[in-house]
């Protein structure tokens, strides 16, 4: 099974973590059960950037992104080369490092 490592995050993970998935697990439904409280604000509908990671590692192994995670990737805080919507992920075989960014465009959390 993968295993999906989180880089510390101040806030939401400040310890970091680490944990295996099921193969076609959503990446950011399986930070949310393994209770990393990443914001999703949009319900993980592909609408808004509140999920956003960085993938440190395993990025080129991921299915390519849809033009409409693109094109709200550019409204990201914090954009990198290896950005994506954890919503919009489906894990495979590899294992994945993320990293949480420090803020989102999200103006006022959910709290979810």
């Amino acid at each position: 099974m993968p295993r999906i490592k989180v880089l510390p995050h101040p806030e939401i993970c400040p310890d970091g973590a680490e944990f295996e998935v099921e193969k076609k697990a959503n990446l950011c439904q399986s930070l949310l059960d393994h209770g990393i409280k990443i914001e999703h604000a949009c319900d993980m509908s592909c609408a808004c950037t509140t999920c956003h990671v960085v993938v440190r590692k395993g990025f080129y192994e991921l299915d390519e992104m849809s033009d409409v995670e693109a094109d709200l990737l550019d409204r990201a805080w914090g954009l990198e080369p290896e950005s994506r919507l954890s919503c919009q992920v489906e894990i495979e075989d590899e294992d994945l490092e993320i990293e949480i960014p420090k803020y989102t465009i999200n103006h006022a959390s959910e709290k979810h």
